[in-house]
């Protein structure tokens, strides 16, 4: 699979019980409006899934024009589009990891790892992991660690504290995220969070509940269930 969300594997119908199963913000309650007109209407252009719905979608003209053809407002799409393209999340700087030392950034950047996508590839795999720590000379425990932050990082709307936050409170990859009760996530990190004020935003139960299921999308490519790992 890849780094991001592969959108072609999730179908309109699929994204539509998504959308009626979660507790929409209230910018976002728009796409609950003739949802199931509207997403017949998606289908009879053509479009089958996520991929190929935000390809349709990619700029206004293209996006007036499918309203126009579809018959579905404008503003409606505006927000749809939005919503899918939020899945295709933006990598992470690794130097904005939290307790990430200078020296582990400083190795890694000279063979050209910034950030979270350029660091994907290169970690995915215990041999994958072993032959960067040969050429960097970063230890893989270190390396351990920054596969466990990139995974998280792929989820949607885990920034780089977030991700750093929901490693140190034992949710540290995605396969762990996939499988954990929102309830116990949401008491865990707010426990760990009054205790090290890491972040100042208000993260509610429903915001975890989203989070697991956006989880729930991404393909579980890494290797990290090896060796103690």
């Amino acid at each position: 699979m890849g780094y991001h969300i592969d959108l072609e594997s999730y179908s309109i119908d699929d994204y539509k019980h998504l959308l009626k199963s979660t507790r929409l913000i209230p910018s976002w309650k728009i796409l609950l409006d003739n949802i199931d007109e509207n997403t017949e209407a998606i289908k009879k252009q053509g479009v089958k899934n996520l991929g190929t719905l935000l390809k349709a979608l990619k700029d206004k003209d293209l996006l007036q024009k499918f309203s126009r053809q579809s018959g579905i407002p404008e503003p409606y799409l505006v927000v749809l589009r939005r919503m899918v393209k939020g899945y295709l999340t933006k990598p992470r700087r690794i130097k904005d990891f939290p307790e990430t030392s200078e020296t582990v950034i400083n190795k890694l950047g000279k063979v050209g790892i910034k950030n979270t996508r350029h660091l994907f590839d290169r970690i995915k795999t215990v041999k994958s992991r072993a032959q960067l720590s040969k050429e960097t000379g970063v230890n893989e425990k270190d390396l351990v660690r920054l596969a466990k932050l990139t995974d998280l990082s792929r989820i949607r709307w885990v920034n780089h504290t977030f991700a750093y936050v929901l490693y140190e409170a034992g949710f540290d990859t995605v396969a762990k995220m996939t499988r954990t009760d929102p309830e116990v996530l949401y008491e865990k990190v707010k426990k760990l969070n009054a205790e090290r004020n890491v972040y100042s935003a208000h993260i509610g139960l429903n915001d975890m509940k989203m989070l697991v299921e956006s989880a729930k999308m991404i393909s579980l490519d890494m290797e990290l269930n090896h060796m103690g790992q």
